[in-house]
């Protein structure tokens, strides 16, 4: 075996890159170790590819035997489809190295990561710069290499870790993180970021990037280094022409007219309608060429337009202020009784409903990943994207990797608000419906969804919202450019680029901007970010303007939800399910249970209770609807209890001795009323006073050494024989109001020979 390895020392840990001829028939390989955990990573070319787009395919492969343990279904014992959080891995390598390769490429290109060992640390920063370092080495035409680093912090602290370890990252651990911020980029550019925090500041997420910024150039240095000795030659690339010379005429006639006509207010219909129109003259007009290099053509001279548009003339495409955010609307419930809560939210024509429901412990998530095993999700957020809301026929059904990541974006940016388990133990689900998109429906449905869980009584700390924004970008001559008045606010001009952030970006300047930043938040900070770029990065200083402008929004967008629902309503809906919870000591847990289920399964049947769960510290939560909850409550409570003398009791009477009654006082527990308790006279006989199935009333007179329970009905009720029509019996009294001696002798033989239950 051939193997070099090259080292790099970042954070407190070593990244370790090894080039070997395991995978000799790829394009690019690279083993990348990083602490205990390592990565594969390969990289093929294929061939031309008559598709509109670049067909770059990113897959992240998850194999259980990295985490060292036999997962799986127990009747699958092998991989199956890939895990959320594979799918978001995957997600997060192909929005870094998708815009670094030269436009126009359309031979297919095929990325695999497979992650070998799992410890530590998360394989999606080492799945970033192994596929960046397959690439890189390869002979693929690539703008690479790029770079990704992790940042984090904890709470009561200002210092930033490099490459936090899953214990640093966790939000419940002691002390709890408060940002995770993973960042890539290259030459001092950012070009992905994603973010997870605890409403930190817009400060504190400035500083991260520029911490990881520091990390990223060197990595960038120690790639390159390893590209200049190991890189081969790139295959041959001629990019699609931008501007021919007989094309240009024909587009000038045809589309620039149309263009001069609307003064620049444009909207995504007219684009398509021009495209249409576009695409069918020129296919006639220039029959040798490839219909893809007209389609290119017409996107790259729109691309030229709406830049041109805001970064020479100061305008949107739909005259909009460049920090203006469309028409808003919220409303909270509202749209049937059935639904435990529901949001829905409008920017503009993005229009979003979100669905909650509320489900007992019993319904959360179960987890069984290389990542998380054995862990339970009590919340979850699905977001759904039909192609009706962008006016299209397809398919509908089933998820894809655009919906499963604007859902956990959703997802993480929501979840930080929401209430512990002891004070709101319920699992909760929402469903995102986008019915119209016209821009970011992921921010939407952070909107929506706060409406929702506000509407449905869950006590959140704050409302979240999101506001999506963008940026133009153009290189310009630095001596002498200068921004347009209306557009130096929202505009950094560096070195040879000019950059233009836009709030609340729409159609046009979606599919033709450079960049898609996501913030979402509440008033007191931010919560998450996404970022992606169809440049090669952006200045932290656009960054910054960015978040400043987001903030403004944010606020803007949270004024609206509180005037459409102030604060959570004060009660859960009449049909979610009401859940209840007690503590129980370890040593009972079995008692509740009982053999094989027995105990807790009855519980359940007799009270029709959805679900009692029973966690290992003896907490349990008992779920139910129409009084199911608290019946169930009860029973595990009374099952449970420990009793105190003097307490006062109803039971049935279970059992007749001679010498007294058995009363049932609890589940499982029950207590002797001596024939000398049941009156304050004397009794002849026990019958005369009670029979099997009588509800009597008792008091717990003793605990004797043997923990059996003494009750008496006299003492609860002395009047109690005597309503029943009985008469003192005969037999005398000593001098303090007793039996006679022998009497008492003859007693202590009952309770000696009794057989108790």
């Amino acid at each position: 075996m051939e193997k070099k390895e090259y080292s790099l020392q970042i954070g407190d840990k070593t990244m370790t890159a090894e080039f070997n001829d395991w995978a000799n028939q790829a394009s690019g390989s690279v083993l990348l170790r990083y602490g205990n955990s390592a990565v594969l990573a390969t990289v093929v070319m294929g061939k031309e590819s008559d598709k509109d787009y670049f067909p770059l395919s990113v897959e992240y492969e998850e194999k259980f035997y990295a985490a060292g343990a036999i997962l799986g279904s127990r009747f699958m014992r092998r991989e199956g489809r890939p895990s959320d959080e594979a799918v978001l891995s995957g997600r997060i390598v192909d929005r870094t190295i998708r815009p670094l390769f030269p436009k126009g490429l359309k031979r297919e290109v095929q990325v695999i990561i497979s992650v070998l060992a799992l410890e530590d640390y998360d394989p999606d920063v080492l799945a970033v710069n192994a596929a960046s370092l397959a690439i890189s080495t390869s002979d693929i035409p690539f703008n690479g290499p790029v770079s990704a680093v992790r940042i984090g912090q904890m709470e009561n602290g200002n210092e930033f870790f490099v490459n936090p370890t899953y214990k640093e990252r966790d939000e419940m651990g002691s002390p709890k993180a408060t940002l995770d911020l993973l960042a890539c980029g290259k030459d001092g550019l950012i070009n992905m970021i994603e973010v997870g925090a605890q409403e930190v500041s817009e400060t504190t997420l400035n500083a991260g990037l520029k911490k990881a910024s520091e990390e990223i150039e060197k990595m960038q240095a120690w790639q390159k280094q390893i590209v200049a000795e190991r890189g081969v030659e790139k295959t041959a690339f001629i990019p699609p022409f931008e501007d021919d010379a007989r094309l240009a005429p024909a587009y000038d006639k045809l589309i620039g007219t149309k263009l001069a006509a609307k003064a620049g207010r444009i909207d995504k219909h007219d684009i398509n309608e021009m495209k249409s129109e576009w695409m069918i003259h020129a296919k006639g007009e220039f029959e040798d060429i490839l219909p893809g290099r007209l389609d290119v053509y017409f996107e790259h001279r729109m691309d030229n337009y709406v830049h041109d548009l805001a970064i020479k003339e100061g305008k949107r495409v739909d005259g909009r202020a460049f920090d203006e955010v469309r028409p808003l609307f919220a409303q909270a419930g509202g749209i049937s009784p059935v639904i435990h809560g529901s949001g829905l939210f409008y920017r503009g024509e993005t229009h979003v409903l979100a669905a909650l429901t509320l489900g007992g412990p019993g319904d959360a998530q179960l987890l069984d990943t290389i990542e998380y095993q054995d862990t339970k999700k009590t919340f979850m957020l699905h977001y759904n994207f039909p192609p009706f809301s962008v006016g299209e026929t397809g398919r509908v059904g089933g998820m894809n990797r655009r919906m499963i990541g604007h859902g956990a974006l959703a997802e993480k940016s929501v979840r930080v608000v929401l209430p512990g388990k002891d004070k709101f133990p319920y699992t909760i689900r929402i469903v995102s419906e986008c019915l119209a998109s016209n821009g970011s429906t992921s921010m939407a449905t952070v909107c929506a969804s706060t409406l929702a869980l506000m509407d449905a009584g869950v006590p959140i700390s704050r409302p979240v919202a999101g506001i999506a924004m963008g940026m133009m970008s153009k290189q310009v001559p630095a001596s002498s450019f200068e921004l347009p008045g209306n557009a130096k606010e929202n505009g950094v001009v560096k070195g040879n680029n000019a950059y233009i952030v836009l709030t609340d970006i729409q159609g046009p300047e979606d599919h033709h901007g450079d960049m898609d930043f996501k913030v979402a938040g509440t008033s007191e900070g931010v919560t998450g970010v996404q970022m992606d770029v169809k440049v090669e990065g952006v200045p932290l200083e656009v960054l910054a303007k960015a978040f400043e402008q987001a903030k403004k929004a944010r606020l803007q967008i949270l004024d609206v939800i509180t005037k459409a629902i102030p604060a959570p309503r004060a009660d859960i809906s009449a049909r979610a399910p009401k859940i209840l919870t007690l503590k129980v000591a370890v040593d009972q847990i079995g008692l509740v249970i009982g053999p094989g289920g027995k105990t807790i399964n009855g519980i359940r049947e007799r009270t029709k209770a959805d679900d009692i769960t029973i966690e290992e510290d003896g907490t349990v939560f008992i779920t139910g609807k129409n009084g199911a909850a608290e019946a169930a409550h009860k029973e595990i409570h009374d099952l449970t209890r420990e009793y105190e003398v003097g307490e006062r009791f109803e039971g049935p009477v279970v059992r007749l001795m001679d010498f007294g009654a058995f009363v049932q006082i609890g589940p499982g527990k029950d207590g002797l009323v001596h024939v000398s308790e049941m009156a304050p006279f004397r009794v002849d006989r026990v019958t005369d006073v009670v029979q099997i199935g009588d509800i009597v009333p008792v008091v717990l007179k003793e605990i004797d050494d043997k923990g059996r329970y003494n009750l008496s009905i006299k003492a609860a009720d002395p009047e109690y024989a005597s309503r029943k029509g009985v008469k003192p019996g005969e037999g005398g009294r000593d001098e303090h109001g007793g039996r006679e001696r022998h009497e008492r002798h003859g007693r202590r033989d009952d309770r000696r020979n009794e057989r108790r239950i």
